[in-house]
């Protein structure tokens, strides 16, 4: 019988998680099939627990779910007992296994894609969720110099940068020798400028810039020529915000890589094999362009 893996998350139409795993799995050749579930928030009790009964072997987690998940998960590994977020789920051994593969995906691209070393650079984060969680923790993790998380609402911010002191800053944790600055601050703060001056990497978390006319969070006279700006958006594959960066001279780094190399973990988590990166983005760039 055929293995189902799938993706959960509301709204899901734009994801290209199903094309990403069904071209690694066509290529490898394995019984495998890939699908989108559109899943709202009230209902992801039922999804989560459908999982058994309907035999399906692992989905991934993405925008609103990869915190609200948790409690309905019966186990999780320690990167995502660490994170605090999932974004890929396995049945292994019959149980319901939380991991998460985003703070290493984003990582991977920052490195292979970006060419970027994290160790002592000044980074500022653009918004607080799930993604934002794995991002930030992952940055500390790397010895950034700072880390700032800049959201709408300061005090989700304020919540995730206390989250992520408490964790890297633990010594018991063992995770890091040295102590980041963690801070957050409102996006409509008159100082925000004042973090814009002194940050090296600027991450786009939200998904602000699927939309052509998203209103832009913050004024692009912000970014200079010193920045690396990031955008986890992937489609477009170069939103507004990076159009923008690159006229000021930036840097910038795309959704994409981000995308296939947290989808590369979440695939041998799954299935044991190495996902065809190379093969995928090709793919992947074919139909974005199209």
């Amino acid at each position: 019988m055929t293995n189902i893996l799938g993706i959960i998350g509301y709204p899901i139409g734009h994801t290209l998680s199903p094309l990403i795993h069904n071209t690694a799995i066509k290529h490898i050749g394995l019984d495998y099939i890939y699908l989108p579930f559109e899943v709202k928030k009230e209902n992801i009790a039922l999804a989560i627990g459908g999982l058994k009964g309907l035999g399906i072997k692992g989905i991934n987690v993405t925008i609103p779910h990869k915190e609200s998940v948790i409690p309905y998960l019966e186990t999780m590994d320690d990167n995502a007992k660490f994170i605090g977020a999932v974004n890929t789920i396995k049945l292994e051994d019959d149980k319901i296994k939380g991991y998460n593969t985003d703070g290493l995906g984003f990582l991977k691209s920052l490195k292979i894609d970006a060419k970027e070393d994290v160790k002592g650079k000044n980074i500022l984060i653009l918004g607080a969720g799930g993604s934002a969680r794995a991002i930030a923790i992952q940055m500390a993790l790397e010895k950034a110099n700072s880390v700032i998380i800049a959201n709408r609402t300061v005090g989700r911010g304020k919540k995730l940068a206390e989250y992520t002191k408490l964790k890297v800053h633990d010594p018991s944790s063992g995770w890091v020798p040295r102590k980041p600055k963690v801070k957050a601050i409102a996006l409509n703060d008159s100082l925000l400028v004042e973090y814009f001056r002194e940050a090296d990497i600027i991450i786009n978390t939200t998904s602000i810039g699927m939309k052509d006319n998203d209103n832009p969070l913050f004024p692009y006279n912000y970014i200079t020529n010193k920045h690396l700006v990031c955008d986890i958006v992937y489609k477009p594959i170069e939103t507004n915000l990076l159009k923008e960066a690159l006229l000021r001279g930036a840097r910038i780094l795309n959704g994409l890589g981000m995308l296939i190399y947290q989808g590369s973990l979440s695939f041998k988590i799954w299935t044991g094999h190495e996902m065809p990166v190379e093969i995928v983005r090709k793919t992947l760039m074919k139909e974005l362009k199209s």
